[in-house]
């Protein structure tokens, strides 16, 4: 653990679970730095280790012909890379890059599976996780095919926003491209009409969000639909015992920032 962290300190999902689980996690893990452009997981491959961002942001990209085609979804402080092993599933089926550098939780692949059949905590968590996410891979190949890039970026800037510590977006042209499948040319065009509308200022790859309700309105319907699922999963009750009446589930969204 890193001194003077607490547990879960920085990741949602983490800091969601109890005590002795998110424990279990921190003694056979270790904290890593994310670098920008590094590679975590290849489509086939096997998924080496689960990790739990607890700054920084990941994309999953889907490929084309071997090629990065364009970003699927985004995993940041909120949730975690791997989250097919909760299903047994240890091959990647997505290219996972690092698009801004931070530091997370790593935890080995057979560890963090021995954790996992004594955590029924993180397991439901992680089911309703990965049910959100695979939702958000189906938006978004939707998204690219009907939506204009001016507002699909606006939708990916607030999807970064939502996992970043800050106002403060850090992202170049180029990995924005390569998120929206587009040219670089078409992000410029983009990001200038956003600033135009003083809703972003954007230089040199630093991002800085004037005016987040702005930017909510000119962003296209899908992140209205996936901000819900953003919500940490683990804070989800526990089922109703087959005795018992269902009660009603409160669903957490997200707090926005301003």
């Amino acid at each position: 653990m890193i001194p003077g962290m607490a547990p879960g300190d920085g990741n949602e999902m983490l800091a969601a679970l109890p005590p002795r689980e998110r424990e279990a996690l921190w003694r056979n893990g270790a904290c890593v730095t994310l670098v920008p452009d590094e590679v975590l997981g290849r489509p086939g491959e096997r998924i080496r280790q689960a990790t739990f961002p607890l700054d920084g942001l990941i994309a999953l990209m889907a490929e084309v012909d071997g090629h990065e085609a364009l970003a699927v979804d985004l995993v940041g402080s909120e949730g975690m890379l791997g989250a097919p092993l909760v299903l047994g599933a240890h091959t990647s089926p997505l290219r996972a890059r690092v698009q801004i550098g931070g530091r997370a939780l790593c935890v080995g692949t057979a560890a963090f599976v021995r954790v996992l059949a004594e955590a029924p905590v993180l397991e439901r968590s992680l089911r309703r996780y990965l049910a959100g996410r695979l939702a958000q891979v189906a938006r978004t190949a939707a998204c690219a095919s009907f939506h204009v890039v001016e507002a699909r970026l606006a939708c990916w800037m607030l999807m970064a926003h939502d996992r970043a510590h800050g106002d403060r977006v850090h992202l170049t042209h180029e990995r924005i491209a390569r998120l929206l499948g587009v040219r670089r040319s078409g992000v410029s065009t983009a990001a200038g009409v956003l600033q135009g509308r003083h809703l972003i200022d954007y230089t040199r790859g630093h991002i800085l969000i004037l005016d987040r309700a702005g930017l909510e309105r000119a962003a296209c319907s899908c992140y209205r639909h996936g901000d819900v699922a953003l919500a940490p999963a683990a804070h989800a009750p526990p089922p109703a015992a087959a005795n018992e009446p269902a009660r009603p589930r409160l669903l957490r969204v997200v707090p926005h920032r301003h």
